[in-house]
């Protein structure tokens, strides 16, 4: 096709819970605004644009010349549909951030292609499903005193459980349900989650735009607000600018947008927790610039 042969420049891709605003809903109303600031900054390079929930089996996606990954929050649910989508699709449609980077990123083995790389992140085991693994023996080897056990295809602290070296033996039978039909990664808990929780480095184009600093709530551990977590503004250190940069250049390509979580380990060192490179939340809200950034690096991308 030509470029005058698309019947959309964008399309900002969502999943069905996000389609349409809930009165009184403030969660879903953060999507919308979020959102609502980059389809606006997009307009202004005179894109046409649309939104569009992945499983929408009317939209034609070959009319779209890019589309972006945004809040596509439940493909972990739904994953054999959604990658029955995605390799249909990208041959379809350009998608930022590139194909290669998506799959890259979907299964949480990416911290340990990162490790070799020289990239700190937490100490841990990956359990590939039906792995038949003795979890009470790798928890007995590791040494460890707390460990976090999660899905490595998850998201929302799907499936995330904290336990101690004495509640390993109550674990097994959990993990041994899941791991049948999923791999799974077993961490050392960092202590220092509790305290500072996790810090969330928003990068575009490989750069530093913003930070956020999300808090558990008190007597949990998980940080995202699905469970009472809340968020603050934080200031990185150049020390974390630089650690997300280093974790960037590792990647398959470079990101147009993504998100590094930073912890801090036992030597109270920073460690990536996560990448986030397929559909993270970006905060504009919080950081409006940032809308205006990405809008064109997107739109140099097309121009390109």
């Amino acid at each position: 096709m030509s470029g005058g042969d698309f019947h959309w420049d964008i399309c900002l891709i969502t999943e069905p819970r996000f389609i349409s605003r809930v009165p009184e809903n403030e969660y879903i109303e953060n999507i919308f605004r979020d959102e609502d600031m980059l389809l606006d900054a997009l307009e202004k390079h005179h894109l046409r644009c649309t939104r569009v929930s992945w499983d929408d089996p009317h939209f034609d996606w070959a009319s779209v010349r890019t589309s972006v990954f945004r809040t596509t929050w439940d493909y972990f649910e739904r994953l054999d549909e959604f990658l029955s989508w995605f390799h249909k699709t990208r041959h379809l449609t350009d998608f930022q951030n590139a194909p290669e980077l998506i799959e890259w990123n979907m299964d949480k083995a990416y911290l340990w292609d990162l490790a070799s790389r020289g990239i700190p992140v937490p100490s841990g085991y990956y359990l590939s499903a039906q792995s038949g693994a003795d979890l009470s023996e790798i928890c007995r080897l590791s040494g460890w005193k707390n460990f976090v056990l999660k899905p490595a295809i998850s998201g929302t602290a799907r499936h995330t459980y904290r336990f101690s070296e004495n509640e390993s033996d109550k674990i097994v039978p959990l993990f041994e349900t899941l791991n049948k039909t999923e791999a799974m990664m077993l961490q050392e808990f960092q202590e220092s989650v509790l305290s500072d929780g996790e810090v969330s480095l928003v990068m575009l184009g490989g750069r530093f735009s913003h930070a956020v600093q999300k808090l558990a709530k008190p007597g949990d551990f998980r940080v995202q607000d699905d469970f009472g977590g809340t968020l603050h503004p934080y200031s990185p250190t150049q020390e974390e600018i630089r650690l997300a940069e280093r974790a960037l250049s590792h990647c398959p390509a470079l990101p147009v947008y993504a998100r590094v979580d930073l912890i801090r380990d036992k030597e109270n060192k920073s460690c990536v927790s996560e990448l986030e490179l397929i559909e993270p939340e970006l905060w504009f809200r919080r950081h409006p610039e940032a809308a205006t950034q990405m809008a064109e690096l997107i739109s140099r991308n097309l121009d390109s």
